[in-house]
């Protein structure tokens, strides 16, 4: 049976100029009205899944939202959530 031939495999070079270290601008640390309306959205959805849990008879327009309480209280909470990636 013949032999293959070899065939030689170039050599991997890295490019020394993409190994320069690059200055990353820092955005520094979120202000404190940042962190409050954070908060205050996932407190906001908090409360208002409770008081549709805990007043839902005597709200009468809360009654009417029915099932969209839900995605209003966790609707409010994940916009905080969100907010938390954007955090420092």
């Amino acid at each position: 049976m013949p032999k293959s031939k070899v065939r030689k495999k170039t050599d991997y070079t890295i490019n020394p100029a993409s190994r320069t270290p690059v200055r990353v601008k820092s955005a520094g640390p979120s202000p404190v009205w940042y962190v409050g309306i954070m908060l205050g959205f996932m407190l906001a959805g908090l409360a208002w899944l409770l008081v549709y849990y805990l007043a839902n008879e005597q709200i009468s327009w809360m009654s009417d939202l029915g099932a969209w309480n839900f995605l209003i209280g966790f609707g409010l909470m994940v916009v905080g959530l969100i907010m938390t990636m954007r955090w420092r």
